[in-house]
């Protein structure tokens, strides 16, 4: 399997809402890229499972592999479900720092993270 086939795997489960395949899949990868942290990141936070969303996003970190604003609007998504105002922020600056704030899709999730 190459990294393109592992990644359409998680995705599609995880956008159906089967999220332990999902991280079954992601879980033996043997290589991960931001797409694939994406797919999961994406999902738990799409299915309501906000803080595993964010708690893979510091492992994701941990792995030094960066954020891109896919993974930033997941983020943020899982912040405001959470309402975790704080992290919210500081995700807000981690984007800033990196130059995504200008992005519609960002623009629209920092928007729904303070309201």
């Amino acid at each position: 399997r190459n990294m393109y086939s592992w990644n359409i795997m998680i995705v599609v489960y995880a956008q159906n809402g089967k999220l332990e395949h999902a991280r079954s899949i992601f879980d033996q990868m043997p290589q991960r890229d931001v797409v694939s942290w994406n797919a999961m990141i994406a999902g738990y936070a799409q299915h309501g499972l906000a803080a595993e969303s964010l708690n893979l996003c510091c492992q994701m970190q941990q792995e030094c592999v960066e954020p891109d604003i896919l993974t930033f609007v997941s983020i943020l998504k899982a912040c405001a479900s959470l309402a975790a105002l704080e992290l919210g922020k500081h995700a807000h600056d981690c984007i800033i720092r990196s130059g995504s704030e200008s992005y519609v899709f960002v623009c629209s999730a920092l928007i729904d993270m303070y309201a």
